[in-house]
């Protein structure tokens, strides 16, 4: 990972309106994941949890994508507007989850244990999307797991964390990928027990990415779109979040009297969970991005259809997800 890969722009170029005018021009849509840098975020069209931001640009007249976010996502993008150009800020923005589960391993894995259903996080690749019978994400995990016969056996890749999380809650054994978020990872047991210890009325909430020893602590587990409802709701003042800090920008956009204090990691702050691949976008490379569209995300068809059958199959097990009735039949 490249994470001095820094675009050269003109400095007495305004970034912010040529990024509006090529907008208008290429008539592109550009989406935002939570974990992005505050401006990306506030320039953006739509803002959210990965999926959700694909489906919002399927359904718009756009014929561009520009998905700030990280590579998995874009695919994702692709994935269901086939028809629609879609580029990536930087194509090095990658997801360690991805990383930690290679197509051909991943292959192997399942055509060892044939008698198993395989169901996958999201933060894949197309590639393993592929060898999956069901996508998850962190938001509808529980209830389509909750849907499969409890005698049917269980591939859950690439998240174990996740996995874990899921078969304790649900008592489900699932077999796991051992798969983790390094974000996550580093959040410290020992230094949230200390930060609780200072704001002992301060809810923790955690994505399910965590290690068992920080989603034991907390008060909610969910998505970030789930923390970012429950913290805003809550009626205290003070949160901890224990996910990577991005989200916290629209967190004191949507209660700015509120404090929200990011969990800390070993060394006692969370500097350390900032996701470098989130990082890796910027407003020049998303300036650049929409010029000269490109870098561009580009599937095989056959993958492509392969990957769309088990996101398919997943929106169809999901009622949240499912297409809202026009208004004159609500």
């Amino acid at each position: 990972m490249n994470l001095v890969n820094t675009p050269v722009v003109d400095p007495t170029l305004d970034v912010v309106e040529e990024i509006k005018r090529l907008r208008k021009e290429k008539n592109a849509v550009i989406l935002a994941h939570y974990y992005q840098a505050g401006e990306i975020q506030d320039i953006a069209d739509f803002v959210g949890d990965s999926l959700d931001l694909s489906r919002k640009a399927a359904e718009t007249d756009a014929d561009v994508i520009v998905f700030c976010g990280v590579r998995f996502m874009a695919e994702v993008a692709k994935i269901l507007s086939p028809e629609k150009t879609v580029v990536l800020p930087d194509l090095e923005a990658g997801c360690s989850l991805e990383d930690s589960c290679p197509p051909d391993e991943f292959e192997k894995f399942v055509k060892a244990n044939p008698d198993h259903l395989v169901l996958s996080y999201i933060n894949c690749s197309a590639a393993v999307k592929a060898h999956t019978d069901i996508i998850v994400t962190s938001s509808n995990a529980e209830s389509i797991v909750s849907q499969i016969p409890e005698d049917q056996k269980i591939i859950f890749a690439p998240d174990r964390h996740l996995g874990g999380y899921l078969s304790r809650k649900l008592g489900r054994d699932m077999l796991l990928w051992q798969g983790t978020c390094m974000v996550h990872e580093l959040f410290s047991e020992k230094e949230l027990i200390k930060l609780k210890a200072k704001h002992p009325n301060a809810p923790v909430a955690a994505h399910p990415e965590c290690p068992d020893q920080i989603v034991q602590h907390a008060d909610h587990v969910g998505s970030t779109s789930s923390i970012l409802k429950f913290v805003t709701e809550h009626e205290t003042d003070t949160m901890i979040i224990a996910t990577e800090p991005g989200i916290i920008h629209q967190m004191e956009k949507a209660a700015p009297h509120k404090t929200f204090i990011g969990a800390p990691g070993a060394d006692g702050n969370c500097n350390c969970n900032i996701c470098p691949y989130m990082a890796l976008n910027t407003m020049d490379k998303l300036y650049l991005c929409l010029r000269d569209l490109g870098p561009e995300i580009n599937l095989d068809e056959e993958t492509r259809i392969k990957a769309e059958k088990p996101l398919r199959r997943m929106l169809e097990m999901s009622p949240t997800f499912a297409p809202q009735p026009p208004k004159e039949n609500l």
